[in-house]
């Protein structure tokens, strides 16, 4: 396809961009600590670190990885959510040389073990938190290293004893576990320092994460990341963000877990980039004390996805908060609604835009312009590098403005899937281009909008309907919080739509919503089944699981 969006760029957004200067992720890292090194990096429940104390405790840590004979390709699981913790064993997990694998501290025994088993894992990283799951599979993995950890260890003497006791007393929070040589954080950062850190060389083609992805679709399957994939992708984020972001001015909160591939490149490895401090929220769903914490700080950004963006204007004390040092608010991950980036710019003052991506691009593919004005439906322009492509189901490209599937090609691409030849056969053209499982189009400007997920178009009498564009239709209804659209089957039409609505209004019934439907959509996009929920079941980012909903319809 013709690169028409390039017509579409702000002024300064380069076509393309190189990684040369950049040969892994960890020189990316170093720069940033050295050049903002008395800066603060992370906050997190109120203790702070800056790039030096990051520098410092992330050498040690990779130099305990060394002490244990651990080196170049060596895969390490971390399990946790938004601690300090985190940036300090990726950092050093990746200056180690060894490979991270992300594990979601909410997995059940059964998806742990698969996600263990089959990156072939040598040591973890766990919140003591979930170290019962981990120890219910243990037995069953090549884990030979345990590094256990309270949530408060790095918090200071008083206000980590606090936090602790408070998790493991009063919320109880901490069922017992017993597991093999469990080592503590602090006292693994000191054997670091006596063993010592040697620099691994890295290349691009190295490996530097093993993402899983799939998981809610069938068997998890692990996307090989390289170092040149992760740091060309937060290289072409940093092209688009640079005219409107400040280095070491900006100021992010992260309620997206850093172990998702959207907070980890974006907020993680971007914002650290350009020296920004970073507000890390432990739990994202207490809403509440989200906002407390916001408040204390002058916010410059935020990430996530609609959800996030929903529950937040929906307490009554987000609109209290003070907006005025922010200039960026992205969503990702899922569709984001109009009718919530309506009311969000309303209330924050300025626009919330949509980004593009998936696990398999590390994630980025596009972004919508920093300084549009107006959220316009669109996931954005194909940022630096990366080349859209929209085919039919033969593979063959469709003129713009025609919809298909969204198939990506560009130096973010991922390697493959681990050990998974097929797999990455079936998902690749031979071209090159990776398919998404997207439908979406590119219109004349180069704007890229998606429609669906291919998988969960629905097919009534013959023609498609997608449930974004249902669930849009519904969401516009003043009583209605969320809601999710699926198919189920139908004698006449052979499937028809459904719909799962959290009710904003108690008094809002079926009648009610069909008919709002009725002037939104043509006749066969109309809902035929109402079901009303007090929540839906959601992703670990908040993402609606549309197949959990299918699987009990």
């Amino acid at each position: 396809m013709e690169k028409i969006w390039l017509k579409s760029y702000p002024q300064g957004i380069p076509p393309a961009i190189s990684i040369g200067h950049v040969p892994s992720l960890v020189a990316l890292f170093e720069q940033a600590c050295a050049t903002y090194a008395d800066q603060v990096a992370y906050i997190s429940l109120g203790q702070e670190m800056t790039y030096r104390e990051l520098d410092e405790a992330s050498r040690a840590f990779a130099g305990w990885l060394q002490s244990l004979g651990l080196g170049k390709g060596e895969r390490v699981a971390l399990m946790m959510p938004n601690l300090l913790q985190y940036p300090v064993a990726l950092f050093g997990t990746l200056r180690a040389g060894c490979v991270v694998i992300n594990c979601n501290p909410l997995y059940k025994p059964r998806e742990l073990e698969h996600q263990l088993k089959d990156s072939g894992a040598v040591a973890i990283v766990i919140v003591e938190n979930f170290a019962r799951t981990l120890e219910q599979v243990i037995g069953r993995t090549a884990i030979r290293h345990v590094l256990v950890t309270p949530m408060g260890e790095l918090l200071g003497a008083l206000k980590g004893t606090v936090v602790n006791f408070v998790v493991r007393y009063v919320k109880r929070l901490v069922p017992a576990w017993k597991l093999p040589a469990a080592i503590g954080f602090k006292a693994v950062l000191a054997a670091g320092r006596r063993h010592g850190f040697k620099a691994v060389a890295l290349a691009h083609d190295d490996l530097a994460f093993l993402q899983y992805t799939g998981g809610t679709t069938g068997v998890s399957k692990g996307a090989m990341l390289t170092h040149g994939n992760i740091a060309a992708n937060v290289t072409q984020a940093h092209a688009w963000v640079k005219p409107v972001l400040r280095p070491g001015q900006e100021f992010i909160v992260t309620a997206l877990p850093l172990y998702h591939i959207f907070a980890l490149t974006a907020n993680c490895l971007l914002f650290l980039m350009i020296g920004a401090r970073n507000l890390l929220i432990v739990d994202p769903r207490d809403i509440p004390g989200f906002i407390k914490e916001w408040s204390k700080y002058p916010v410059t950004a935020l990430s996530g996805v609609n959800t996030l963006f929903n529950a937040l204007l929906d307490h009554p004390n987000f609109a209290r908060l003070d907006f005025s040092t922010m200039n960026v608010s992205l969503g990702g991950g899922m569709a984001v609604q109009e009718s919530v980036a309506d009311r969000w710019q309303q209330v924050v003052g300025i626009p919330l835009l949509q980004a593009y991506g998936l696990t398999e691009t590390s994630p980025a593919v596009t972004i919508n312009p920093l300084d549009m004005k107006k959220f316009n439906g669109a996931i954005g322009l194909p940022i630096s590098s990366t080349e859209v492509s929209i085919r039919d189901d033969l593979g063959n490209e469709v003129p713009a403005t025609q919809v298909g599937e969204i198939c990506v090609r560009g130096p973010q691409v991922m390697k493959g899937y681990w050990q998974r030849p097929d797999e990455t056969e079936n998902v690749f053209y031979q071209d090159g281009f990776l398919r998404t499982g997207d439908i979406g189009y590119v219109d004349a400007q180069g704007y890229v909008f998606l429609v669906d997920r291919k998988k969960d178009m629905i097919l009534v009498s013959g023609f498609n309907v997608y449930p974004n564009e249902v669930e849009e239709a519904v969401a516009l209804h003043p009583g209605v919080r969320d809601v999710a659209a699926i198919s189920v089957p139908d004698e006449r039409s052979g499937e028809a739509v459904k719909i799962f609505v959290v009710r904003q209004d108690p008094t809002v019934t079926e009648k009610a919503l069909i008919a709002h439907c009725r002037g939104l959509l043509t006749g066969y996009k109309i809902p035929k089944h109402v079901e009303f929920r007090d929540d839906l079941p959601r992703t670990n980012v908040g993402k609606i699981l549309r197949r959990a909903l299918k699987e009990g319809a």
